[in-house]
């Protein structure tokens, strides 16, 4: 097995919504914001070669969206989904599996590409991962949360065929204890929260006799792996601070190594604890591990 960091890019989010209660004083130390209180977040991807698969875990925000979309998220930087698997030796055409951690257009607006007037798949030979109840409740979206779920990016992946779904655990979700847990693949499993949105899955794989956790947004940066920095997005805020202390607890006695899908300058840590609770340790990239 090899992982790979995808880099497709990055985008702005205002600071506030980012870091929910917590003061700027305090945020803005961590990841200051511009004159309009908008931070660089990253959208960063995983590609996992196993054998004769290659999944990748998300796909960015990809680049059918018109100009007043994109105008409101600024994107920047030079890198995009084609270039970041050239330059590991692939093309899209070789992805086997999209594996979509949740339906958020930053997750997996690059899911699907124009054709002429034709929506279709970006990955031709790829199935497309999702579960059933996250599926549910994007294709019918409540009001606070369906301006992140967008029907062309969503709908056409199952118009294609390429749809598979992969079952949830059969638990009562509790946030107090370990968040459950799905056999995906060998060496990989897939670990469910509800805080953030609807079933919302975080592969977890086992690399180099180490335990890697692709964090999607149960914790968007290492910024965020202090309890209360929980984010504004966040459909229920609670739950989301019931998960991280479990998760975190679990991580820190397995020594689980965190990736990080936005944020704009560490890609991966580890944990230690500290007298004002568990924060982040050693800085790395995943080339490092």
């Amino acid at each position: 097995m090899n992982l790979y960091t995808v880099n497709t890019g990055y985008f702005k989010l205002d600071g506030g919504a980012m870091y929910g209660v917590v003061p700027k004083t305090l945020w803005n130390k961590i990841n200051p914001a511009d004159e309009n209180n908008l931070c660089s977040w990253a959208m960063r991807c995983l590609l996992i070669e196993d054998g004769e698969r290659l999944i990748l875990v998300d796909n960015g925000i990809g680049n059918k969206q018109d100009e007043k979309f994109f105008g409101h998220y600024y994107l920047h930087g030079d890198d995009t989904l084609d270039k970041s698997l050239a330059k590991h030796g692939f093309h899209r055409d070789d992805i086997t599996d999209v594996f979509l951690t949740h339906l958020h257009f930053d997750h997996c607006g690059g899911s699907i590409v124009r054709e002429g007037d034709k929506l279709v798949p970006a990955f031709k030979n790829a199935i497309y991962w999702s579960n059933e109840e996250h599926w549910e409740w994007a294709t019918k979206p409540n009001d606070r949360e369906k301006a992140s779920f967008l029907k062309e990016n969503i709908l056409p992946i199952q118009e294609s065929g390429q749809l598979k779904f992969i079952e949830t655990p059969n638990v009562d979700w509790d946030a107090s204890k370990p968040l459950p847990e799905q056999h995906f693949a060998e060496n990989i499993s897939v670990r469910f929260v509800e805080g953030h949105t609807a079933a919302m899955m975080l592969p977890q794989i086992t690399y180099k006799d180490k335990i890697t956790v692709f964090m999607a947004d149960l914790l968007p940066g290492a910024g965020h792996i202090p309890l209360p920095y929980v984010m504004a997005y966040d459909m229920f805020p609670l739950t989301t601070l019931g998960e991280k202390k479990s998760f975190l607890s679990e991580a820190i006695e397995k020594k689980y190594v965190l990736f990080f899908e936005h944020d704009p300058k560490i890609e991966c840590c580890d944990l230690v604890q500290t007298e004002k609770g568990i924060r982040q340790g050693n800085l790395f990239t995943l080339a490092d591990i």
